[in-house]
């Protein structure tokens, strides 16, 4: 099957490939190509079979989320504050946290990163609570390199607050969350709904843990005394002043202290208040999702509250919560790990945009499926977005199974284009899509242009969610308390503009350009939040300026090209470490991983690179490393979650990635896509015509 290229695209194949003939000739540094076409097709072909073999009975796809032993870590403290201190669950999620430790002793947050000082403490906490003595060896080696990092005293304000509540670690020691906080009305400074959805949903539940101050006790052999450098004092456990004496960080240290008073004041005029509209905010925000925020920390953090609160075992907000939690499981021989969240939409959304821009027929029952199960899954109530942007009907899609509360922008967008190159495949514009279809997309962007902010850039789940003071507070240390426009997400609001038939001249995409290049990094780059790093970022941007039209011969632009050429590692791939989010550290190294290197071909693409020996070395990495089944490999962290303190391993993205960057690829060069009647058979040589 032939399938039109719209119009943009078509553009861009003429402006930069005027024939799809290619030779073998070097010229000015450009190889044309010594890729063969076949070749390229032959990978579709395995790729495209594995992705649909995994396509669940109703529609849609997902593969696993994975985060880091935090997840296991904390799942053993819940377990142990509920009493439900299972040996045989306790030992399956030690051993998980035991295989994930360094050598050295000590756990980081993801593959080949940094000792980290939290993750350390609470997996030792952790397997001590599983019945691990501290003289085993693997224990010895981590309480010398928990000492070595500081110690306790060095942990984030999440970890103190779970050490306090088993008597681990003193109150005092621990900020003041106020509970209080969610009677602030909504034109105040500090108030919930300036926080980022995450951090509210965490702090919520989290202020009334603070406020109530439970205590557990362990057993004597579960105790951690010995990882205070100097021993276990409460001087030491003071929150530490900045240095400079004029700092928010003092100020906000001396408020620490003021509301430190009233806690312990026997008189609390709005506590109980406080408190009742806490459990109220919980609960409302139980229903049509899939535990509060759909997502680990907040759902742990919730259950705790509901505990503190009074709520028995069997009340159904716990007995959901907990239900939720345990299908996050996964058991695996003698282990047991958790996944953070599960991502279904996001990983159906870039499905279908893979398998579509292909060429796989819209009209297939595997494409028909996913995309009605995407239309099942458009929010139909206002969430907490909905303060900020009023008189709004919702239309945005969330990440998970169910979350209702939590749409966000990201997920939206990509299944705006999903939908649109479903059910107008042939060209039509989106206003001749079926009646349902065309009005899920008509309520889709409308709440997307909602959601744009004031400095012309897109975030994920807030509005003008950039209020810098919140970062300066003692619990904020977290480094996630905002939501602030992002080029990633921005980039792509323009490329789904492209197919909507929203150009350059409407205002708000003029300044969604604008903020674009007011955010390109001097070597040509762009920051990339929702994914490592720069390459996400870089390519992104360079794919919706192209699709929205922009001259990718500008300067600008080919500045970003050299920069891609400039990271492009010898085995021909592209690769960036998490640790590219430290102040300081070089963008773009790291080992090669299929994902990111689709990231950076397509940004090629996109820029008109399509016949440099980047190029060409990059695309032979990618079909180098295809295994026999159709799907690559790749065991790094490439999903960011929060810069510098949680990132992700989708495991979708080392083959969905791929198969988009060579989908795009073959499109680009020869005006049509890939996928032939022919492409439907099992493939029996992938390399038979691959000319290297």
């Amino acid at each position: 099957m032939k399938t039109r290229l719209d119009h943009a695209e078509t553009e861009s194949v003429q402006a930069i490939v005027p024939s799809a003939a290619r030779t073998h000739s070097v010229l000015n540094g450009h190889l044309t190509s010594t890729i063969s076409l076949e070749a390229i097709r032959q990978a579709l072909r395995g790729a495209i079979h594995y992705l649909r073999d995994r396509q669940q009975p109703d529609g849609h796809w997902v593969a696993e989320l994975e985060g880091d032993t935090i997840l296991e870590s904390e799942y053993i403290l819940l377990l142990q504050f509920l009493g439900k201190n299972d040996p045989e669950k306790f030992r399956k999620l030690a051993n998980y946290i035991r295989s994930k430790q360094h050598p050295e002793g000590y756990w980081a947050i993801y593959p080949g990163g940094p000792p980290e000082v939290s993750a350390s403490v609470k997996a030792y906490f952790a397997c001590k609570l599983a019945g691990f003595s501290e003289s085993e060896p693997f224990m010895i080696r981590a309480r010398r390199a928990i000492l070595s990092l500081g110690g306790v005293t060095h942990c984030n304000t999440f970890t103190k607050l779970y050490l306090s509540i088993f008597g681990q670690y003193d109150w005092y020691g621990v900020p003041v969350i106020p509970p209080e906080l969610i009677l602030m009305p909504k034109w105040f400074y500090f108030n919930i709904y300036e926080m980022s959805s995450w951090s509210r949903a965490i702090l919520v539940p989290l202020s009334v843990i603070n406020a109530l101050r439970p205590y557990r006790p362990i057993p004597a052999h579960a105790t951690i005394d010995e990882l205070f450098v100097g021993g276990k004092s409460r001087k030491r456990m003071r929150l530490p002043w900045d240095s400079r004496p004029l700092t928010w960080r003092n100020v906000f240290l001396i408020v620490d202290k003021i509301l430190k008073l009233y806690h312990a004041s026997p008189i609390k005029p709005f506590r109980k208040l406080a408190l009742q509209r806490c459990l109220q905010w919980l609960l409302e925000r139980e229903e049509n999702s899939g535990g509060l925020g759909a997502i680990f920390p907040a759902m742990t953090h919730a259950i705790m509250a509901y505990k503190c609160m009074g709520l028995p075992d069997d009340h159904p907000a716990i007995q959901k919560e907990l239900q939720e939690l345990a299908a996050f499981e996964i058991e695996e021989g003698d282990t047991i790990r958790l996944q953070p969240c599960v991502s279904p939409v996001w990983d159906t959304a870039i499905s279908l945009n893979a398998l579509l821009d292909s060429g796989y027929p819209p009209e297939s029952e595997e494409i028909r499926k996913a995309a009605e199960w995407l239309l099942s899954k458009q929010t139909r109530k206002k969430g907490d977005w909905a303060v900020k942007v009023r008189n709004v009907e919702p239309g945005g899609w969330y990440f998970e199974n169910e979350n209702e509360f939590y749409p966000d922008v990201d997920d939206t967008i990509m299944v705006l284009m999903a939908l649109y190159k479903t059910y107008c495949h042939d060209g039509r514009p989106w206003t001749e899509a079926p009646p349902e279809v065309r009005e899920a997309m008509r309520k889709g962007l409308n709440w997307v242009f909602a959601m744009q902010n004031r400095d012309g850039g897109w975030a994920s789940f807030d509005k003008d969610n950039n209020r810098i003071l919140f970062q300066y507070v003692p619990y904020a240390d977290h480094n996630a308390m905002l939501d602030p426009s992002s080029a990633d997400i921005t980039a792509r609001v323009l490329e789904m503009c492209s197919y909507y038939g929203i150009g350059k001249t409407d205002p708000r995409v003029k300044r969604a350009i604008a903020y674009l290049y007011k955010e390109q990094e001097e070597d040509g780059s762009w920051f990339g939040r929702w994914g490592v790093n720069y390459l996400y970022g870089t390519w992104q941007v360079l794919r919706g300026l192209s699709r929205i039209g922009e001259d990718m011969r500008s300067e600008r632009i080919q500045r970003a090209v050299r920069w891609l050429h400039s990271v492009q590692n010898e085995d021909g791939g592209w690769g960036e470490s998490c640790q590219s989010y430290e102040p300081g550290h070089p963008k773009a190294t790291g080992p090669s991983t299929p994902s990111q290197t689709a990231w950076a071909l397509m940004g090629l693409f996109n820029a008109g690179d399509l016949s440099s020996c980047a190029v060409q070395r990059g695309i032979e990495y990618l079909l180098k490393n295809q295994t026999d089944d159709g799907t690559w490999l790749e065991e790094w962290f490439t999903g960011t979650g929060f810069p510098r303190v949680f990132y992700l391993r989708y495991h979708f993205y080392r083959h969905y990635f791929p198969l988009w960057a060579l989908a795009q690829y073959h499109r680009f060069v020869t005006g049509e896509p890939a996928y032939t009647p022919e492409l439907a058979q099992p493939s029996t040589d992938r390399f038979a015509n691959l000319e290297v």
